[in-house]
């Protein structure tokens, strides 16, 4: 299973805005990660967090195009967190190799077929809508059922626009349109989001429905959470502290 490192260059995400949010400290922290054995970097400009407002193109490409251009130098495996196809265009171009797209290609119609045109991998996330709006979508009968059925629409687009299937990713989109009573149906059903045959990552790092006042105070239950999903047949886990997480999966 691999790690998913973090990196937000945002002022207002959710457990770590405005920690990283320069060039300077967002590249030592990678750096850090990198020390600590990370398997892929996910650097993204904009907060995906509920109620987040969007951010334009310009600040955007601004936070992440000169980060991803001095990690590339490091030969890392870079992933690229963004909706934009412009933004993915530009991060693949600065040296990126993947895009973690958290609307499954909702949000903007050229995603795909630039993901498709660049032959790069694809990781395709469950969503309803944008963050202002989607903590009032999650309304489910059989939230297992739904996001299944909801995820493998969005696959059978993007292999329409042409994404090779080997390049696909799928992410059951954790905390995104589901309360906490969803997130924990998804993961004690994850076994079938692996049978539908695409590696899987889950990004569960630090989330509310994980218990503790705090993100920060989280991260013991993140890390439990990430030793549980170690032997489920899962791709990766998203997580904000590299080490620990690398560690309890030796264990």
């Amino acid at each position: 299973m691999l790690v998913m490192g973090i990196l937000n260059i945002t002022p207002d995400s959710f457990a770590d805005g405005g920690r990283y949010n320069s060039f300077n400290k967002a590249v030592l922290h990678a750096r850090e990660m990198i020390a600590e054995g990370v398997d892929i970097i996910d650097i993204g400009g904009e907060s995906t967090r509920p109620g987040a407002d969007r951010v334009s193109e310009e600040e955007e490409l601004d936070r992440v195009i000169p980060v991803i251009t001095e990690l590339a130098k490091d030969g890392a495996q870079l992933s690229i967190d963004t909706m934009r196809a412009s933004t993915a265009r530009a991060a693949i171009a600065a040296g990126a190799q993947i895009i973690n797209d958290v609307s499954g290609g909702l949000a903007d119609p050229e995603m795909f077929t630039t993901a498709a045109e660049l032959k790069t991998s694809y990781i395709a996330m469950h969503w309803r809508g944008q963050s202002k709006d989607m903590n009032s979508m999650a309304t489910y009968r059989d939230v297992v059922r739904e996001v299944i059925d909801e995820l493998q629409g969005r696959i059978v687009a993007a292999l329409g626009a042409g994404i090779s299937n080997d390049k696909l990713i799928i992410d059951p989109g954790i905390g995104f349109a589901k309360d906490a009573h969803h997130n924990w149906e998804i993961i004690d059903h994850i076994d079938e989001f692996v049978a539908l045959g695409y590696p899987v990552l889950i990004g569960a790092s630090r989330k509310r429905f994980l218990g503790g006042d705090t993100p920060d105070k989280r991260e013991a239950a993140s890390i439990a959470l990430t030793k549980r999903l170690s032997t489920s047949g899962i791709w990766g886990v998203r997580v904000h502290s590299v080490k620990p997480h690398k560690e309890v999966m030796s264990i």
